[in-house]
Order: C-alpha cells, then structure tokens, then sequence
C-alpha cells in the first residue's frame, strides 16, 4: 500500500470529522516522525502537545510494557496497588491536596466544572442551579456537549444544539470584562487557557493571569487553569502559570502527562475544593486504571531530568527571533512562549496557511493550519539546537517558494 491507499481507505471507513495533512505516518522516535515510504520529517505538532517528552520515549515505553504484563485495569470499584503511588507522587509533583486521575483532557475539564459547581453549592453558598463560571471568548476546552455550550468558534457549535446554560463568556485578556462579570454574586469559576492554543497561540498581555487571579481571589471565585495543551513544560515553565507565579485554585492537566502513550488526564485542587464530590457522584471506568499510574509518573520523571521545560525556553526564543528575521510577505505575526509558537499568515496570490504547510511537508517538517491563517510550531521538547536550527532552515526554504 502507499499513502494514497492509507488515506483512501480511511476516507472511506471513517467519519469525516478531520482534515488531516496528507501524510500517513507509522513510527515515531524523539522529535522524528517517518511516513509509510520510509521519509522522515520533523514533527512540529507533537500530537497538539501531548508528545512533548519525544515518540516513543524509552523510559515511558519501559514503564508501560512493564506493568501491562502486571496488571492494566480494575476500575475504581477496588484499590491497586499503583494508584495510591500514582496520587501520592503528582500531588506532591504539583503541590496539591488531592488529584482525580481521568482520561481525556475533555473529561477533566468535565470534572474541573463539576468541582466548581460542588464547591459553589457546598461551600460558597450559591443557590440551587444558579452557579455561574466565567469563560473566554476564543477558548477551546474540548468538544462534549458541555464544553461546546461556552465555545465561540461556529464550527465547534453549528447544528449541536441546545447548549448546557451557566456560563458567562466575556473577551479574552481583558481584565476590566472580567471585573465586571465577577460582580455577578452566583459566580463560582473563572476558566481560562494561560495561553489559547487552539485559537492560535494567542499569548495574554503580561500580567493578566495575575491580575485575574488577584480578582478571583477578592470575590471568592475559584480560578481554573486549563493548562491541557500549556502544561507540562511546553511554555518553558513546568506550568504556564508559573510564568506569572499563579497556583491555579483547579489545576487540569492531560496530553503530555502521558507523553503521548495514552489518555490521562488530571484535576488537582486542595482538600477545602475536591472533597465536596463524594463517593458515586463522579468517576470514570478507566480513570486512575494501574497502567495509566505508572505511565504519568515516568512522564512527569522524564520532564524534571530531562530539563524539558529549561530546554523549551531557550529553543523557543531561539525560533521566534529566527522565523521573525524571516522576509516574506506571507508572514503578518509570529508569537509564542517557550515551544508553543504560531506564525500568522498573510495570503498571497491564493495561497494560504495550508499551502504553506504543504511546502513544508515536502521539504521533511509536518505542522498543521488553525484557524485557516495560522500555523502552529509545537515540536517535541527533547528536540535539540541543532536539530531545531535544522528544522528551521526547512520552513525559511519552504517560504521561499511563496516569493
């Protein structure tokens, strides 16, 4: 078979619900990806950041074959011997009180909301069903029903109505929208993407994720980080709100936390928030399962000895200052943190973003358009300097073809 077959067949038996880049890939290794005929290419997507420990890490692959031979799953209807390690070793990685351990980063924001509402009702007072939570306009927190109904994006809402109520959606980096929907006393919640990934790297102004916790604070709401895509050393910090010295109230971590091996996902908060839910009123089958356990913690090893999150510093202003010397009339914006860093494109003569990440495909490096006039840089933190200036030379050449 060749990579028209792959992709004909996928076409055929399964929904259309992506539009992949044509490129059919089968092995992976650190910050490598090779496609069914052999070529390999730089791999500047790192599966949306959950791959930031590099394909197929060893140390991660190690921990996984080891304990599927042991013991996978028992659900939550008994105690493991793993997850007690498990919960014990990221509270205190993180400094929390309590973890939930689930799968997809759509289920821990399921939960984070689910938290906030407890918390509202058991704890700040809020009457029966009237909780509100604050959220930003341009967010992406996942696609369930729930999550869709605080969505701006057309495409994330279109014909998957009626929406779940209770949310209040005001601008992004905007702290006076913010002040004034925090006057709302059924208030529980402000959540926010430190960095909104998926609406193309959009960096808040400086400041803004303090100053909307201090606000937080002052009218006892509880700030909720969805830190999915932005956690886990990706923005040169181990969090992106440690860029700004914030302790999210409900920290949701998922992606990298595996390396990319499979879903977990985490909601961490203190004591005072996580035992308001009780037991029978949340869960998840495979949440916390002993496999699961003992991937998340040679993941999260592998981030602090590896000094991924020092790394993704350093590289990333390396890449900034190099795609911006960068002449070329398509290029409107580049802007980022750390290893998290978007190029705004500027059509030209009726090519787009895509065109543009076809070019770069042929030339061996593999990203993928948001929004239609973005491109997202987001390579594996094990890449080295080398290796990135070698991956930047490809993209400086595929602009060129646009000149």
């Amino acid at each position: 078979m060749k990579t028209q077959d792959y992709i004909n067949r996928e076409d055929k038996y399964g929904a259309h619900n992506y539009h992949p880049l044509p490129v059919v890939l089968e092995r992976g290794e650190g910050p490598f990806v090779w496609d069914v005929e052999g070529k390999r290419y730089f791999d500047f997507l790192s599966a949306y950041s959950a791959v930031n420990q590099g394909h197929c890490h060893p140390k991660i692959i190690k921990a996984l074959t080891d304990q599927a031979q042991r013991l996978t799953l028992t659900s939550r209807a008994f105690y493991s011997a793993v997850l007690g390690e498990y919960e014990e070793y990221i509270t205190k990685y993180f400094k929390y009180d309590k973890v939930l351990p689930m799968n997809s980063g759509a289920e821990a924001d399921e939960t984070a909301l689910k938290l906030c509402r407890k918390w509202a009702y058991k704890k700040k007072g809020i009457a029966k069903d009237k909780a509100k939570i604050i959220c930003c306009a341009g967010n992406f927190h996942g696609r369930t029903i729930t999550i869709i109904s605080m969505s701006t994006d057309p495409d994330s809402t279109t014909d998957f109505g009626p929406f779940t109520p209770g949310f209040i959606i005001i601008p992004y980096n905007n702290i006076e929208a913010l002040e004034n929907a925090l006057k709302d006393p059924d208030v529980a919640g402000f959540l926010v993407e430190p960095i909104q990934g998926e609406a193309g790297v959009f960096v808040p102004d400086e400041g803004y994720l303090k100053k909307a916790y201090d606000l937080c604070r002052k009218h006892n709401v509880l700030f909720i980080a969805d830190e999915v895509q932005t956690g886990l050393a990706r923005t040169g910090r181990l969090l992106a709100c440690d860029h700004e010295g914030v302790r999210p109230d409900i920290l949701i971590l998922g992606k990298a936390l595996s390396g990319g091996v499979m879903p977990i996902s985490a909601v961490l908060a203190d004591d005072e928030i996580m035992l308001t839910i009780k037991p029978g009123e949340h869960g998840s089958t495979f949440g916390g399962n002993a496999l699961a356990g003992k991937v998340a913690i040679a993941a999260l090893e592998v981030l602090r000895n590896e000094n991924l999150a020092e790394n993704a510093e350093r590289l990333g202003k390396i890449f900034r200052e190099e795609l911006k010397g960068i002449k070329s009339d398509m290029i409107e914006l580049v802007r980022g943190k750390g290893l998290l860093n978007a190029v705004v494109i500027r059509p030209r003569g009726g090519k787009t973003a895509w065109d543009v990440c076809l070019a770069m495909k042929d030339k061996g490096l593999i990203a993928k358009p948001t929004h239609e006039h973005i491109i997202r840089f987001a390579p594996p933190l094990v890449i080295t300097e080398a290796q990135i200036r070698e991956a930047i030379s490809l993209i400086k050449e595929a602009f060129k073809q646009f000149e």
